[in-house]
């Protein structure tokens, strides 16, 4: 039953990942993403929160003070949540956090040399296979008012005005870097879209920014990682699809095989559809299978034994189970699909 216990607790963090992150972004704030450290890594600020003291008065007072209520209500209705800070962030044990702590340690031992030696030290940092510039990580130097003065992977960018840089998104990192490197802090994280040298395609980065000053010179300094190297994240719409027969459709969320670099997991989960009156075929697998009701409802089969299936149910298969699942609502049947260990086609025997 090691299976159940992996998947249970799977989805209640999933729950509780879920609840803290329904929010959508306000537009009107989704640059606001700098995160600022203190000398021992952790983060400075947070949110204040006041509280309306009413006193009893007149009817009329009253009454208008239940109008202000109903608007402020209204308007509270209608707006976004703001985005919540990062928590914790550098403080774990895993090898993304150590990657954050020694990017921070990075640019501050970087910031110590530019202090020291000034312009000289430049063309070190430009030079390949040097701990400032290896694989996709890299060190970067502008002046405050936006002049990009070292940037390794490309360096015709290097003497443009980059004050007005934007991510692949919109977002206007080159204003951002300069606020963090300005502030009162004089260093913080910032967040964007960007490729990986040589590559493409914009994905997460997060890089750390610095102030430094040397010879009555301002510079930022900055180094990041990214997401992707640590983290997956895929859209339903990004998977292979592993079977489209009719009304029944089968996609690949995750399987650990199918990836650029190991993974430490034995799983596999897939996203299944049956439209109204499908079903698919009795089959056996030969491992535990675990399915996780998201959506409409109908029938399980297992071994005879039938299962109603309702949205949030989930439903343990044995191995060596035939299993047979129909849709007989009036709406498409969505469920996932756990395997342990991960899918595999010998492992599965189709009944005609």
């Amino acid at each position: 039953m090691n299976l159940i216990k992996f998947v249970c607790g799977m989805l209640a963090v999933a729950l509780v990942l879920g609840i803290l992150t329904s929010g959508s972004p306000d537009d009107g704030n989704q640059y606001n993403s700098t995160v600022s450290l203190d000398e021992n890594g952790r983060e400075t600020g947070g949110a204040v929160r006041t509280e309306e003291t009413v006193t009893e008065g007149t009817g009329e007072e009253e009454g208008e003070i239940s109008a202000s209520r109903e608007a402020g209500t209204k308007g509270l209705a209608t707006a976004e949540p703001a985005v919540p800070e990062v928590p914790m962030f550098g403080e774990g044990k895993s090898e993304m956090a150590g990657q954050q702590r020694y990017i921070e340690a990075r640019v501050k031992a970087t910031a110590e040399i530019i202090e020291e030696e000034g312009e000289e030290v430049f063309p070190d940092f430009r030079e390949e296979g040097s701990s400032w510039f290896h694989h996709d990580f890299y060190v970067f130097v502008w002046e405050t008012d936006g002049t990009a003065v070292v940037y390794p992977p490309d360096r015709s960018m290097e003497g443009q005005d980059l004050q007005r840089l934007q991510d692949s998104t919109g977002k206007p990192i080159g204003e951002l870097f300069i606020e963090t490197a300005l502030s009162g802090e004089r260093e913080g994280w910032v967040d964007y879209y960007w490729p990986k040298p040589g590559e493409d395609e914009a994905v997460l980065k997060y890089s750390f920014i610095r102030k430094v000053n040397r010879d009555g010179q301002d510079y930022l300094i900055g180094a990041g990682f990214y997401a992707d190297d640590y983290l997956i994240s895929r859209n339903l719409d990004e998977c292979k699809v592993l079977s489209r027969d009719g009304g029944i459709y089968v996609s690949e969320l995750l399987h650990p095989e199918n990836f650029d670099r190991e993974l430490d997991l034995d799983y596999s989960i897939a996203h299944s559809i049956l439209e109204p009156g499908e079903f698919n075929e009795p089959h056996l697998m030969s491992n535990p299978e675990v399915h996780y009701i998201l959506e409409g409802g109908g029938v399980l089969y297992i071994d005879g034994i039938p299962v109603e299936l309702r949205p949030g149910q989930l439903v343990y298969i044995p191995e060596d189970s035939i299993q047979c699942t129909y849709n007989t609502g009036n709406k498409s049947l969505n469920f996932l699909v756990i395997n342990q260990p991960a899918w595999d086609e010998d492992n599965e025997e189709i009944f005609d």
